[in-house]
C-alpha cells in the first residue's frame, strides 16, 4: 500500500511585517534548539523528567516546519508590535489623512479620542470657510469705502454775513406798501424753484414786496400745484422776513391796479438793468408782473445778492410737510441698512425729444423719438444743427442704463450697493432699465419704497413726485445725475452747502470716446474712468474760477467761508 503524501500548509505573512523586523532578531528566531532525544514525544518520558519540555522530531533548520512554525511566530509578534503602536496616518486612526492645511490632526492638536470623524470634517470646512468669506469681505469693505468716501469739504462751511450797508438798506424795503412785484414760474419744480430764488433777488433790486409767485400749470405734465402746495409758505416769508415783505396776494389797495406786463425780459441782465428798466414804472403803477424769468437774472451778482440767493435756495424754500414727510420715510428706508447712492436718470421720452438724442434701446424706440421730434420740432432745445453722433459725443446726450452702469463700475460702486433712482419712467419701461437692475440687483424708486396708498395723494402730480426725488436725493451719501438739468444743479449746490457731500459729475465728453472703444481692457478702461472723475467728485469748486456760474451750484466762495476766506462787499 502506498504511503500517503504529507500534507504542507503555507501561511502568507505580508512582507511588510519581514521587513518591519531587523536581521538579528530574524537570526534569533531562526537558531535551532539543543536536541534533548532522537526519540517522539510521550506522554511517560514526561512523567519522569523533573523538567518540562517539548521535543520536535525531524525539526531541523533545514526542515520546512520550523521555517513555517517561525514565519507564523514573526508574524504574530510583528501585528502585536505594529497593534499597540498605531500611527494616526494608519487604517486604523480615526483620522487617516491630513487635514486640508497639510498638518495631521495630532499636530493640529486635535483630540484623537472624538468619536465622530465627520464632525470634525466639517468643523475644518466650516473654519476654512469662514476664513475666505473674511479675507472677501475685508476686500469688499476697502473697495466700498472707497466708493463711499466722502470729498475733503476744506472745512468749508454756510456762512451768510450781509454786509452793513444791506443789512441798513432791510428796514426801509420790508416796510413798503407801495410797490408789488407778480411774477409767474413755469416749467418742472426745479426750474420753478431757480426762478423763485430769481424773482426774490428782483423784488430786493426794486425795493418791492414779493407776491407769492404764480406756479404756471406744466404742459407736458399738466400739473397745476399751487406754492403752499409744494413749500411751506409761513416758513418762506419766516425766513426771509428781513430780506424781503412777502404777501400772499396783492392788497385791497392794489387790487384793481392793472399790472404792468414784462414778458421780454432779456437773458443775464444786471441789478442795474433792473431798476433802469422796471424802477419807474413800479413806482408809477406800483404792480409790476413778470413772466419766463428763466435765466433772466445774471449770475454774476455782487456778494450780498448772492448771498440773498443761497438764503432763498437753501433755507427759505422748504417743501410742505406732507411732501417733507414722506420724502423723509423714503429717505430712511433706503439708509436703513448702510448707504445709498441716487442717480437722477433722464430718460424720459420728453427728454429724448427735447436733445435731439436717442435712446439706443431699439430701431423701434428710436423711431418714436425722431418722429415726436419731427411733429414737435419747438420742442428741440439742442442745437439743431448738429447730428446725434456729434450731440453725442460733445457730451450733449443723457447717458442711457449701459453707460450709466458702465461708469459706476469703472468708479468702483460695489454690486451691492443700494441705488434710488429719481425721474419719470424711462422710454421703454423696465427694458430700458435692464443692464443697470443686472449689475445693480437692488435698485428702487419711490413706488418700490413707498407702502400701499402713501402716493395716493401725489398721483398725477409732477411737481410732487419731484419733490419727494429732491429729497431722497439730497440726502444720499452718493448723487450722480445721467445728464445736466434744474435738478442736478439744485442738488449739486445744496450737497455742496451741507458741507460738500459726495456727487458724481458725469465727464461725458472725455469719456464717451473711451465707451465706445471696445478694444480696451477692463482694468485699464477703469483706470482711465477713475482719472477723468478725480476732480469731478463733489470737491469745492470757487464759483468766481468761472464767469455765468450760478451761486446755487456753487456757493464758494460768496455763500460759505473756512478759516481763511470772509470777504464782503456791498451791492
Amino acid at each position: 500500500m502506498a504511503k500517503p503524501k504529507k500534507k504542507v500548509s503555507y501561511i502568507s505573512v505580508p512582507s511588510q511585517i519581514i521587513s518591519s523586523l531587523s536581521s538579528s532578531s530574524l537570526q534569533s528566531l531562526l537558531v535551532s534548539p539543543t536536541k534533548s532525544s532522537s526519540q517522539p514525544f510521550s506522554s511517560s518520558s514526561s512523567s519522569s523528567s523533573s523538567s518540562f519540555s517539548f521535543s520536535f522530531p525531524s525539526l531541523s533548520y533545514k526542515s520546512p516546519r520550523l521555517w513555517f512554525l517561525a514565519l507564523f511566530l514573526v508574524g504574530l509578534l510583528g501585528m502585536l508590535v505594529v497593534g499597540f503602536n498605531l500611527d494616526p496616518l494608519t487604517p486604523f486612526s480615526p483620522y487617516p489623512c491630513p487635514t486640508s492645511d497639510g498638518f495631521s490632526r495630532s499636530q493640529l492638536g486635535i483630540s484623537s479620542t472624538v468619536p465622530d470623524p465627520s464632525a470634525q470634517t466639517s468643523q475644518v470646512l466650516n473654519s476654512i470657510e469662514e476664513r475666505q468669506p473674511s479675507i472677501s469681505r475685508n476686500a469688499s469693505f476697502h473697495e466700498e469705502s472707497e466708493f463711499w468716501k466722502q470729498p475733503d469739504g476744506l472745512g468749508y462751511r454756510p456762512c451768510l454775513e450781509f454786509t452793513q450797508e444791506y443789512r441798513k438798506a432791510s428796514p426801509g424795503i420790508v416796510r413798503n406798501r407801495r410797490k408789488y412785484l407778480m411774477v409767474v414760474v413755469s416749467g418742472g419744480m426745479n426750474q420753478q424753484r431757480n426762478q423763485i430764488v430769481d424773482a426774490v433777488v428782483i423784488a430786493r433790486v426794486l425795493g418791492a414786496s414779493l407776491v407769492v409767485p404764480i406756479l404756471q400749470v406744466n404742459v407736458i405734465w399738466g400739473d397745476e400745484s399751487e406754492f403752499s402746495d409744494i413749500f411751506d409758505l409761513d416758513h418762506f416769508k419766516r425766513v426771509l422776513a428781513d430780506d424781503v415783505h412777502v404777501v400772499s396776494s396783492l392788497p385791497s389797495t392794489h387790487i384793481m391796479t392793472r399790472p404792468v406786463e414784462e414778458k421780454r425780459t432779456p437773458l443775464h441782465v444786471s441789478p442795474a438793468w433792473i431798476r433802469s428798466r422796471y424802477l419807474k414804472r413800479l413806482n408809477r403803477d406800483g404792480v409790476l408782473l413778470l413772466r419766463g424769468l428763466d435765466s433772466r437774472l445774471s449770475k454774476d451778482l455782487p456778494s450780498d445778492l448772492q448771498k440773498l440767493r443761497c438764503k432763498v435756495a437753501f433755507h427759505a424754500l422748504k417743501f410742505a410737510s406732507p411732501i417733507l414727510e414722506i420724502g423723509s420715510k423714503i429717505a430712511e428706508r433706503m439708509s436703513s441698512k448702510g448707504p445709498y447712492l441716487a442717480l437722477h436718470l433722464r430718460m424720459e421720452k420728453d427728454v429724448w425729444v427735447r436733445t435731439g438724442c436717442l435712446p439706443g434701446l431699439s430701431h423701434e424706440y428710436d423711431e418714436i423719438v425722431s418722429n415726436e421730434r419731427k411733429q414737435r420740432p419747438e420742442l428741440l432745445t439742442a442745437r439743431s444743427n448738429m447730428s446725434y453722433h456729434d450731440r453725442k459725443l460733445a457730451g450733449l446726450c443723457p447717458l442711457n442704463a449701459l453707460e450709466v452702469t458702465r461708469l459706476l463700475k469703472a468708479l468702483g460702486a460695489p454690486k451691492s450697493s443700494r441705488i434710488y433712482w429719481a425721474g419719470g419712467q424711462p422710454l421703454g419701461g423696465k427694458e430700458a432699465l435692464r443692464s443697470l437692475i443686472e449689475e445693480f440687483p437692488h435698485l428702487y424708486n419711490k413706488e418700490d419704497l413707498a407702502l400701499p396708498g402713501e402716493l395716493e395723494s401725489f398721483a398725477n402730480r409732477a411737481s410732487f413726485m419731484a419733490a419727494i426725488d429732491y429729497i431722497v436725493s439730497e440726502r444720499s451719501d452718493v448723487f450722480m445725475p445721467s445728464h445736466g438739468g434744474n435738478m442736478g444743479h439744485a442738488i449739486q449746490g445744496h450737497r455742496a452747502y451741507l458741507g460738500h457731500k459726495k456727487y458724481i459729475t458725469p465727464n461725458k465728453r472725455q469719456m464717451l470716446p473711451f465707451f465706445m472703444n471696445s478694444s480696451i481692457p477692463e482694468e485699464d478702461f477703469n483706470r482711465i474712468i477713475k482719472e477723468l472723475h478725480r476732480d469731478s467728485l463733489g470737491q469745492p469748486e470757487l464759483r468766481t474760477s468761472k464767469s455765468g456760474r450760478d451761486v446755487t451750484k456753487y456757493p464758494v466762495p460768496e455763500c460759505m467761508c473756512n478759516s481763511s476766506n470772509k470777504t464782503h462787499s456791498s451791492m
